[in-house]
């Protein structure tokens, strides 16, 4: 069993997590950055601040495939030095951009967003051995759940605080620092066995985007549509009982569980099936409608919360372990893109959800959401054969013993 202490002793991982923890609090802390601008700067509708929230999501969603390939063929630098520079433009004129502008920019700036999530796991594969990965990912999500606990927080405060146009700048500096910092740090993105296999040429897609991974980016999205489904639910549900502002504590518990059974999780001395933990995931989250004010609440997200890291970890180890190097850029980045579809969708389903029946609603839609994308990562799993390598498959073949090890522990991705 690896212990967290020997995944930190790897060289430059310490480093690689700290820089991407700023940066990843920064950008998703972006939407609520811009959110904050449209309201309260421009004086316009949260419809309005929806709008360019939405347009910079599908921007990330487009983006992330084409910067992961563009990593493959170019490099690490090159991308960040192409996206950081946007970045640090787009969040400089921000508080002087018109609507309609703003609106465009923002998919502009989706599309070249830093692609700090998607390095991180790429350099964590690659940096780590088969037995060290699983904890390594765990910390990596332990790390995205803190993120997400300490970005809209801050953004928040200090709103309240400063100018909007100020805490745009904050967020854009945070970004363009953390991309800095990863291009300095400059971490490896294949392992030194796997740098020769990638003078044999670039797989073709369908080598590896096979049933299985399809099934692995379905449970990524399902898990994604779960998480935005519940945070919606929480504010329904208190919102319903006048206990709106008890929110942030609720959605506090959810993330501090979740680091917790991150922690547990990469400790335990064998993994599990993501299908399994995303289907335990989906099954805890639907009686969390039965809590009906804030305290019972807390009480009721706690199961969701110790399954969430322990599933987005899964999710990102088998991404990396069913992927030839030379493509893993752009697999990481399909991950990401496939996440942020989900993301964006979860809201609007739960939200139809909540408005046709009560807020409990919600939380069956995404406990559902989630219990019907491991149905399909599972199945999709049991009926596609085992990966093969190829001669252009980057070294796979060095890998297939130990990605059927892997799967013989899980029974599958």
């Amino acid at each position: 069993m690896t212990s967290f202490r020997q995944v930190l002793a790897v060289p430059g991982m310490t480093p690689l997590l700290g820089i991407s923890l700023l940066a990843r609090a920064a950008i998703t802390a972006d939407a609520m950055a811009l959110t904050m601008y449209v309201v309260l700067a421009l004086d316009m509708s949260y419809a309005a601040a929806g709008a360019v929230v939405a347009a910079l999501t599908a921007g990330v969603a487009l983006g992330g495939p084409l910067l992961g390939r563009m990593i493959d063929r170019r490099g690490l630098r090159t991308v960040l030095l192409a996206t950081v520079v946007p970045q640090l433009v787009f969040w400089l004129t921000v508080p002087v951009l018109p609507y309609v502008i703003l609106l465009g920019a923002s998919f502009a700036a989706g599309l070249l967003m830093v692609p700090v999530q998607s390095v991180t796991r790429q350099a964590i594969a690659a940096m780590t051995t088969a037995g060290q990965r699983r904890a390594a990912f765990a910390l990596e999500s332990v790390a995205g759940e803190l993120s997400y606990i300490v970005g809209p927080a801050v953004v928040i405060l200090c709103a309240a605080k400063v100018s909007p146009g100020v805490v745009a700048w904050g967020v854009g500096a945070a970004i363009v620092a953390g991309g800095a910092g990863i291009a300095l740090l400059n971490p490896p993105l294949r392992a030194e066995d796997e740098a020769d296999g990638a003078a044999t040429g670039r797989p073709r897609r369908r080598e590896w985007l096979g049933a299985r991974m399809v099934a692995v980016l379905t449970m990524g999205f399902g898990v994604a549509m779960l998480l935005c489904g519940v945070d919606l639910a929480i504010v329904a549900t208190l919102q319903e009982a006048g206990q709106v502002s008890w929110a942030a504590v609720v959605v506090a518990v959810f993330g501090v569980t979740s680091v917790v059974g991150g922690l547990v999780y990469g400790a335990l001395p064998r993994p599990m099936p993501t299908w399994l933990l995303l289907g335990l995931l989906g099954l805890v989250t639907i009686p969390a409608g039965l809590a009906h004010d804030w305290p019972w609440l807390c009480v009721a997200v706690i199961g969701a919360g110790l399954l969430t890291a322990p599933t987005l970890s899964t999710v990102s180890d088998a991404v990396s372990r069913l992927t030839p190097a030379s493509v893993r850029g752009e697999a990481t980045g399909l991950h990401s893109s496939v996440a942020s579809a989900g993301f964006a969708l979860g809201s609007p389903v739960v939200g139809v959800a909540i408005d046709a029946s009560v807020p409990a609603g919600g939380f069956a839609a995404a406990g559902l959401a989630g219990l019907l994308a491991a149905l399909v990562g599972y199945l999709l799993s049991r009926r596609s054969p085992a990966p093969t390598s190829t001669p252009s498959s980057d070294g796979l073949a060095r890998d297939r013993g130990r990605i059927g090890r892997y799967l013989s522990q899980d029974g599958t991705p």
